[in-house]
């Protein structure tokens, strides 16, 4: 298997029947010969082959990977010249935006494919609590996985990761979110997700009066886990979680995102309205775990 900036990771063309399993693409951010791929294409092991586009092999290893937002960091030693694909702003993406999907499909070289941004705010549940894909209708077909999706100024606005069944939808990691995870990732080799030990949902305009609210805004506590951070700091069942040290949570998704990415150890002051009167509690983010509740 190989992955690579403009790099392939067959030896030789396949059909799409016998597409070899642990193939992907991938792409360098920068000289020093680090490469970022899907998770699940580095999931074969610790040493991977890269094969350049001119030809040219390598063998890297895995510098960090997160399973929750299917992301890895590849870093190969003694490379010069590397092909290194700059990083866009992937909030200024616009829908109907044309884009390009690079890859090698099925095992067919440096194959690129064309469409456009079907849909920004594209929630999967299989992704990190709160975090939003790029939707295509670019091709993103097996082995296109971990590649870039460029836009029309040659710059990276998203990490092709997974598509529908039928291969007519894609979706991509978005870039700005692949650059607030890069440094805990080739630091610590993974990511500290922050967690509050809840489970959450939308306010309900049924919820209103029972809530004691004007508006379906915020997100409302549903469960609060036993001696984790939540309960520590002393949410409760059925508070509406409205703000986030002072940045607004208008939705849970909102929640979800701001917690996640807040550094573990963190504390924080959540603005909540309590049987609809505000208050404020504070609490210390904790280190996610992957548990039913999960939030």
């Amino acid at each position: 298997m190989g992955r690579g900036g403009g790099a392939t990771a067959s030896e030789k063309p396949e059909p799409p029947s016998e597409a070899r399993r642990g193939t992907g693409s991938g792409f360098f951010i920068n000289a020093a010969g680090l490469l970022v791929t899907n998770a699940h294409v580095v999931d074969v092991g610790d040493a991977i082959q890269i094969r350049m586009a001119d030809g040219r092999r390598f063998v890297g290893k895995v510098a960090g990977k997160d399973d929750r937002v299917d992301l890895a960091l590849v870093r190969i030693d003694g490379a010069s010249n590397l092909p290194v694909l700059p990083l866009g702003d992937s909030n200024r993406v616009r829908v109907g935006e044309l884009v390009l999907a690079l890859g090698h499909p099925f095992g067919l070289e440096q194959t690129v494919s064309f469409g456009i941004v079907s849909r920004k705010g594209a929630p999967l549940s299989v992704a990190a609590p709160g975090f939003d894909f790029i939707q295509t209708d670019a091709a993103i077909n097996p082995g296109n996985s971990g590649g870039p999706l460029v836009n029309m100024a040659g710059e990276v606005i998203g990490v092709n990761s997974m598509a529908a069944r039928n291969g007519s939808i894609g979706f991509a990691i978005p870039s700005n979110l692949l650059k607030q995870l890069l440094p805990q990732l080739a630091e610590k080799g993974k990511i500290e997700w922050g967690w509050l030990g809840v489970s959450i949902g939308e306010v309900g305009d049924e919820e209103l009066t029972t809530l004691n609210l004007k508006e379906p805004r915020g997100a409302v506590i549903r469960e609060v886990m036993p001696g984790e951070p939540a309960a520590r700091g002393g949410l409760r069942a059925n508070d509406v979680v409205v703000s986030f040290d002072g940045t607004p949570v208008e939705a849970p998704k909102d929640l979800q995102r701001l917690v996640a990415v807040t550094p573990v150890g963190t504390r924080v002051r959540l603005g909540v309205l309590r049987n609809g009167q505000a208050e404020d509690v504070e609490v210390t983010v904790g280190v996610y775990r992957d548990t039913p509740l999960g939030k």
